[in-house]
């Protein structure tokens, strides 16, 4: 398989590959053996449908309450593309473009497991739509998280039945096209729908699943990042090592806790400001407890991620077709629970690395240790780091009132049919908004971290950490006096996004 390509197939995919799939743009491939299972199972589905007595949930009946309401053979077609023009009620924010990348992408697996009865130019044309980067506009708004993701997966499919509104790569830059004529443009005709395709699009957990995995993906990195500028606040605090002694970690061994003081002391090794003798015994909890609060959060992360991969290898639409057992059945794959708390958790977790960034913070403007006030020359007539903690809390307020968990709500839709949801959309929606907060703080940490390094001078930290404020500043100049810092912060977020950090 050409390295350009993501084989879509029966086989696992793992992390690395939605990583890749994303960092390099690559398009998508369905196999041989995945195309010969879908054409399979759309000809089992045909024939099943021979039989005019036969009634299947979706196939040929209504929707939800309206299941006993059977569909006349002449109206099957019919039935599957009001269902995509009815369900795509979607509202508020645009979701992100690689998100809908994703979305299209996870759409493209699951049914190529060859359970769900589509016809292969369905799947198909939905790896082109990702292959042209002709990505359907999607609403972050709509979806219980439970009868799959209803509302934004129809946006996501409309396009297949030339309806609904895309984004397309112009020169450089995104622009909004009718449907219609990005279709001509591709020499693309309109899906003519067959029997449970519309149910198997709508139905599924792609939207959960594609925040998840994005989520995921930058949480990865800000929990990297979160220990080498902790690292780079210890030596800017001028902190003792002790907490991070392995003989600590070993007599209580959580697994991110015993990693997260051994990362750090890595970082710290080598530095001159470290081997200096201390005057304190001890250092504040947002120092001191680094190993046990950010090896909570890991250790969450790994848990999350094994749920997400699970989910993204699966088949989440209902009914569920078997050829080779002779069974169409209907259950309740397409309930976003399993994503639902976990989104939760995730969010939590990664609160709490800006929680106790924002600590540090505090700590760093607060004078003590031979620091000036708020790490300013000339504190009064200059105000120095003071409002960059205001930001920095204000943000963490914002992310303890996100961290309502979505998942302990269920409000009944369908006429009490689908009694039970799992509001994961919710939860997916407002952890990204959570991560993208925790971005903004650790980017104020070591923007204060970096100032307070340079009062330590002469002295040196470790050449891991002097790499990391070398470059630093050759992106944001120590602040000599007042200037606007939210320049040096959106410079600091960039930095905290995109810095590459070995092994």
């Amino acid at each position: 398989m050409d390295a350009n390509y993501l084989p879509i197939s029966k086989d696992w995919t793992d992390f690395e590959q939605v990583k890749n799939l994303l960092r390099n743009n690559l398009k998508l491939s369905i196999t041989d053996e995945a195309r010969q299972g879908i054409l399979r199972c759309r000809a089992f589905l045909d024939e099943k449908m021979e039989d005019n007595n036969a009634v299947f949930y979706g196939i040929n009946t209504g929707f939800g309450f309206l299941q006993n309401v059977k569909i006349d053979a002449s109206q099957v077609e019919k039935l599957q593309y009001n269902l995509l023009v009815s369900h795509a009620c979607g509202m508020g924010e645009e979701v992100p473009h690689d998100i809908v990348k994703l979305m299209l992408m996870l759409k493209v697996k699951s049914l190529s497991y060859g359970h769900s009865g589509v016809q292969a130019e369905t799947v198909e044309r939905l790896a082109d739509m990702f292959n042209n980067d002709v990505l359907p506009v999607i609403y972050t708004q709509g979806s219980l998280g439970a009868s799959g993701d209803l509302a934004p997966l129809s946006h996501l499919s409309l396009p297949l039945i030339g309806l609904g509104e895309v984004c397309v790569k112009d020169n450089g830059g995104w622009v909004r096209k009718r449907v219609s004529d990005v279709m001509q443009q591709n020499a693309w005709q309109p899906i003519s729908l067959q029997s449970k395709e519309g149910l198997a699009l709508i139905n599924g957990t792609q939207f959960m699943s594609a925040y998840g995995m994005y989520c995921l993906q930058k949480a990865e990195q800000l929990i990297k990042m979160a220990d080498l500028i902790t690292a780079l606040s210890f030596d800017a605090f001028d902190c003792i090592i002790d907490q991070l002694h392995p003989k600590i970690q070993a007599i209580r061994p959580h697994k991110g806790q015993v990693a997260t003081a051994a990362v750090i002391s890595k970082y710290l090794q080598g530095s001159e400001i470290l081997s200096q003798r201390k005057q304190q015994v001890q250092d504040p909890y947002s120092f001191r407890c680094v190993p046990q609060v950010h090896g909570a959060t890991k250790d969450v992360f790994d848990n999350v991620l094994n749920v997400f991969l699970t989910e993204i290898n699966s088949v989440t639409d209902n009914p569920n077709i078997f050829p080779d057992d002779d069974l169409i059945v209907s259950g309740g794959n397409f309930h976003g629970q399993p994503l639902a708390l976990h989104l939760d958790f995730l969010a939590i977790a990664m609160s709490e690395l800006a929680n106790i960034s924002e600590r540090r913070i505090y700590q760093l403007i607060s004078g003590q240790r031979n620091l000036p006030m708020f790490l300013v020359k000339e504190a009064g007539l200059n105000s120095g780091f003071m409002i960059p903690q205001y930001t920095a809390a204000g943000i963490v307020s914002e992310n303890k009132q996100l961290c309502t968990p979505a998942s302990v709500d269920s409000i009944s839709s369908s006429n009490n049919q689908e009694d039970h949801v799992s509001m994961g959309a919710n939860a997916a929606t407002k952890c990204l908004r959570v991560i993208n907060n925790v971005e903004k703080v650790l980017a104020i940490e070591l923007l204060s971290a970096a100032q307070a390094l340079d009062f330590r001078r002469p002295l040196k930290t470790s050449p891991v950490l002097e790499e990391l404020q070398g470059a630093f500043r050759k992106l944001v100049s120590f602040n000599e006096a007042d200037r606007v810092l939210h320049d040096d912060m959106m410079k600091a977020v960039e930095f905290v996004r995109e810095w590459e950090i070995r092994k």
